[in-house]
């Protein structure tokens, strides 16, 4: 279970208490505020602050003060404007501040977008949990023959069993270890900071992750994308549901033109205007390399 009874009260205690504010909100986002949405097996999502909504992004486009008698269909046109031409700085105006608990493999692939600003849990200065990722067995798949970073066939039967006893076993075994130098009898224990160390990277780690949307939305494009790693797009799918409640026209935007949507080279772009007027396009007359063609069809398909 991924949160204490503890920290389901302490939760609840925060929830229950409403401050009057004269600042925008979001009654989409307030419904999330605090509440733990739960990923993988012991990992969690959840808001702890957030700023600006819709509004606030066209307001900064706008350079405006107010409503004024504009009405909700032309601010979600001016969005869209904003997502369709790459404009940046207006989705700059909304933040969000996340606590997210998840497994150390999990959080280097994160951290890789540097564009937010974090705050781990230590494992200097306190003792992580016995608390490890171990994947269902739907999840246990072979290394994929056509790409490096991708997974292939579902593991089955003897050799399923096999790898998730090695998962847990070794996991539980460095842990046991980790313990044991912290504390032993009769001496002095290891210092934490080299302890830690010994740890498996399917532990779970905890952090304050802060982002603009502008950014966030180039975290969701590419780690909420299908292609993405299992165990950390489940994180980014979580994100989104709550985004979606947050600022949804701009939501709705980046699902359409990110999500939804493609870029096209100069040379398939020119291979889909060849298509349009009937003329059949193959590799070899495309210009493309086999794996941008492959990549190409893939698109169409």
């Amino acid at each position: 279970m991924p949160l204490t009874e503890d920290q389901i009260a302490e939760i609840a205690e925060l929830r229950s208490v409403s401050q009057p504010t004269l600042r925008a909100t979001a009654p989409g986002m307030e419904q999330h505020l605090y509440t733990a949405h739960e990923v993988l097996d012991h990992g969690f999502v959840r808001v702890i602050d957030y700023m600006g909504d819709d509004a606030a992004i066209v307001q900064a486009a706008r350079v405006s003060y107010g409503a004024g008698t504009r009405k909700s269909r032309d601010d979600s046109g001016l969005i869209r404007y904003l997502m369709r031409h790459w404009h940046s700085t207006p989705f700059e105006m909304c933040e969000i501040k996340l606590h997210v608990k998840l497994p150390v493999f999990v959080a280097r692939q994160w951290i890789r977008h540097r564009t937010a600003n974090v705050n781990e849990y230590s494992a200097r200065y306190s003792i992580l949990d016995r608390e490890f990722y171990i994947p269902a067995p739907e999840q246990l798949a072979a290394q994929s023959t056509v790409n490096n970073q991708g997974r292939g066939e579902v593991l089955t039967g003897e050799e399923a069993a096999r790898v998730l006893e090695f998962l847990k076993a070794d996991a539980g075994r460095a842990y046991d270890h980790y313990e044991q130098m912290l504390s032993q009898e009769g001496q002095q224990g290891l210092a934490r900071e080299l302890a830690r160390m010994n740890l498996p990277a399917n532990i779970y780690t905890q952090w304050y992750w802060k982002v603009d949307l502008h950014n966030l939305f180039h975290f969701l494009r590419l780690r909420a994308d299908a292609h993405a790693q299992y165990e950390i797009r489940v994180y980014a799918e979580a994100i989104c549901n709550i985004v979606a409640d947050w600022v949804p026209a701009a939501y709705a935007a980046f699902e359409d033109y990110r999500l939804g949507g493609a870029n096209l080279s100069g040379k398939a772009l020119d291979c889909v205007r060849r298509m349009v007027r009937g003329e059949q396009v193959t590799q070899e007359t495309s210009g493309m390399s086999k794996g941008e063609w492959r990549e190409f069809e893939a698109l169409l398909s």
